[in-house]
């Protein structure tokens, strides 16, 4: 049974939000788990708001696969945790997810969208069963693994978009994740900004086309 966490967290001009992030994760260190920021460019001080606030920190080149695969690589923990910036653990969530890497190679948390609205809680409430019945993990939802695990299947690919879901394809091969039924609260920037039902027609037809084969690359200059 893994014993201790490492929680990754990749940042790209995050400073609004990285000292708050950071420090709802201060009790995990606390306890003697890790937290690693891994900052691709940040021309807005992140990196320097990070440097108290977490055990290392790290430059990568900008891209969140290649950055969260630079964190998983000086980790200490057997355990890995990888964190959006503008994302929080539910309570206790380093208890929950060691419980479960004791019978699970890997797994998720629920997501809850931090805005008001049914349209978002729905949204949420879709996310969450859609993971349940595909075995697929998103980046909201903070995906947790066994190091070895992640390390046996070299990690992350190096693409530009769709990387968790290409994780969680390799990763199911070993098992189902646990699907932990508390909730990571993530915020609503990227629906309030382009749009809830804008952002939701936008990622299905991202995902349907990466499905069909279609070049993450190209992809991601239609995401942005």
């Amino acid at each position: 049974m893994p014993s201790r966490l490492t929680v990754v967290v990749p940042t790209l001009n995050e400073s609004q939000g990285i000292v708050a992030c950071l420090d709802a994760l201060a009790p995990l260190r606390s306890r003697g788990h890790e937290v690693i920021v891994v900052d691709g460019g940040s021309e807005d001080g992140t990196a320097q708001l990070a440097q108290d606030r977490a055990d290392r920190v790290l430059a990568a080149p900008r891209g969140r696969a290649g950055q969260m695969n630079a964190g998983a690589r000086i980790a200490q923990g057997d355990a890995l945790l990888f964190l959006h910036a503008d994302t929080r653990l539910p309570r206790d969530a380093d208890r929950l997810l060691l419980e479960a890497l004791a019978e699970r190679g890997w797994g998720r948390f629920d997501v809850k969208i931090d805005g008001r609205g049914t349209l978002l809680a729905l949204v949420a409430a879709m996310m969450n069963l859609r993971s349940r019945i595909t075995h697929i993990a998103t980046g909201d939802q903070a995906l947790f693994v066994r190091r070895s695990l992640f390390e046996s299947l070299g990690g992350y690919a190096p693409i530009p978009l769709m990387e968790d879901v290409e994780l969680s394809r390799r990763l199911r091969r070993s098992g189902p994740p646990a699907c932990l039924r508390a909730r990571a609260l993530t915020s609503a920037r990227r629906w309030q900004a382009r749009g809830v039902l804008r952002t939701v027609v936008l990622m299905w037809r991202l995902r349907f086309a990466y499905a069909l084969g279609a070049d993450p690359a190209r992809l991601a200059e239609r995401y942005r």
